[in-house]
């Protein structure tokens, strides 16, 4: 993407001014994106990011610029407006660019130019068709495709000469359902780091069709009731409160300042013992996998927490000189604009040994929580507020009543710690996540989980 004699020189002159590390990132993103509404094309969006970051550090104090002017010239002023924000001395810093080497994951079977937007289009046309003809009630169905191509640099004072390239798909559904003046929605979607194969194996119709009952099914769910109860909360998207509770919570961006609950407790019991979670940016073709960081470190499976103890954090270069820690391979950015930090990936409960059937038959009266909506959540106290999109009463061990309306309301605390049952049927789901690095695309996952007594805000 740029000549190793003119990176060296980049970098040369980003510590000229005394810093004792620079970096260049290198960025040249195309993302693609199709809607389908009503039975035809409503819009499509070609985005082009192209650009450099340069980051020089002193100690635990550092210097941002970015620009996408990408002639020699131009990059070696912005080296140099950088470097004015650091003026500590000239230190003796030598280097030697050295590629380094990545297992090459994730390669694509079919690229995203093999076919036209038409044709892409017609098969979005296609599955949103099945979907309406679900059932007479369903009268809206809309369809969303987007494919991502990004080329990466990353280069510093270390050494480091770090080049990949990942592509991204994702397919999103939704359909709405309409009888008499009541009207529900609800959706689905597929994703990973794949390019149109993205939609080869599946059963596209079936998956259109139960888009379609689950907002036919929710016209007559019952108001959600409220209060403590003991909850199952599904597997895939359910991992979203563990991700939101308790993984911004142990990013080293928060616990390098004191900002997390789970400040100073490696080693300690912050879960039931039936918890273990990772964090993995290495799963084949994941929705949140990368080889390498955007720090030019690469990617690793990290053990978050073994059976309730918490034994890592991810850590990024800047506040793991903050922690006295080295980085683990989490940095990401959503651009060059944005200066890198800590980051989830690929974050999840593992596998227990109860069968869902088994968590289920053995609640007396509870909330199946089968999958989770949005929330909030505060990473410096862990306190939660989550909608379910598709819940159900558990009575006498049974599931009975659809219900709507649901809410689960607590701290990522108390829900680790009165996690009692873990199933064996884990599963990921692609989501987005937001923090001051911009916003990444992030897998979130877990097996059906029971939590006692969550506080339950419901409609009656």
């Amino acid at each position: 993407m740029l000549d190793k004699n003119l990176v060296a020189e980049i970098l040369t002159e980003a510590l000229s001014t005394g810093g004792d590390y620079a970096e260049i990132f290198v960025e040249n993103t195309l993302a693609n994106n199709l809607f389908t509404s009503e039975r035809k094309i409503k819009n499509s969006t070609s985005d082009l990011s192209y650009g450099a970051g340069i980051r020089i550090f002193d100690g635990v104090n550092f210097v941002y610029a970015y620009t996408n002017l990408m002639d020699r010239e131009n990059l070696l002023k912005t080296a140099q407006i950088a470097a004015k924000g650091i003026k500590s001395g000239q230190k003796d810093i030598k280097f030697d660019l050295r590629d380094l080497e990545l297992e090459r994951k994730h390669r694509i079977q079919k690229p995203f130019e093999s076919k036209s937007k038409k044709e892409k289009a017609d098969l979005m046309l296609k599955i949103s068709e099945y979907a309406l003809n679900a059932s007479p009630l369903v009268c809206k169905a809309d369809a969303n495709y987007g494919e991502k191509t990004r080329h990466t640099l990353l280069a510093n004072s270390l050494g480091v000469w770090a080049e990949d390239t990942i592509a991204r798909s994702r397919f999103f559904l939704s359909a709405i359902s309409q009888k008499d003046n009541l009207t529900e929605a609800a959706g689905d979607n597929f994703g990973g780091l794949y390019g149109l194969e993205l939609f080869d194996g599946r059963n596209l119709q079936e998956f259109a069709e139960n888009v379609a009952a689950d907002s036919v099914s929710r016209l007559s769910a019952e108001l959600c009731p409220s209060g403590k109860m003991d909850v199952v909360i599904g597997n895939g998207f359910g991992g979203v409160i563990f991700h939101e509770a308790c993984g911004h919570g142990l990013e080293a961006t928060r616990v390098a300042l004191n900002a997390s609950v789970f400040c100073g407790k490696l080693g300690q019991q912050i879960a039931s013992p039936l918890v273990t979670a990772y964090d993995d940016a290495t799963i084949d073709h994941a929705w949140g996998s990368i080889n390498v960081d955007d720090e030019g470190v690469k990617t690793q499976r990290k053990l978050l927490i073994e059976n309730g103890i918490l034994k890592s954090y991810m850590v990024d270069r800047l506040n793991g000189r903050r922690m006295g820690m080295e980085p683990n391979g989490c940095s990401r950015r959503q651009n060059y604009t944005f200066a890198p930090t800590s980051r989830m990936s690929n974050t999840f409960i593992a596998n227990g040994k109860s069968t869902q059937d088994e968590i289920i038959a053995n609640t007396e009266k509870g909330l199946f929580a089968e999958k989770m909506g949005g929330g909030s959540v505060s990473p410096t106290t862990g306190e939660f507020n989550f909608s379910v999109d598709r819940a159900y009463l558990i009575e006498n061990g049974k599931i009975t009543k659809q219900v709507k309306g649901a809410k689960l309301i607590g701290s990522g605390q108390e829900v680790l710690q009165n996690i009692d049952m873990v199933g064996n049927n884990m599963s990921l789901a692609c989501g987005m996540c937001g923090s001051i690095s911009g916003k990444i695309p992030t897998t979130v996952g877990q097996p059906t989980i029971r939590v006692r007594n969550i506080t339950v805000g419901g409609q009656k």
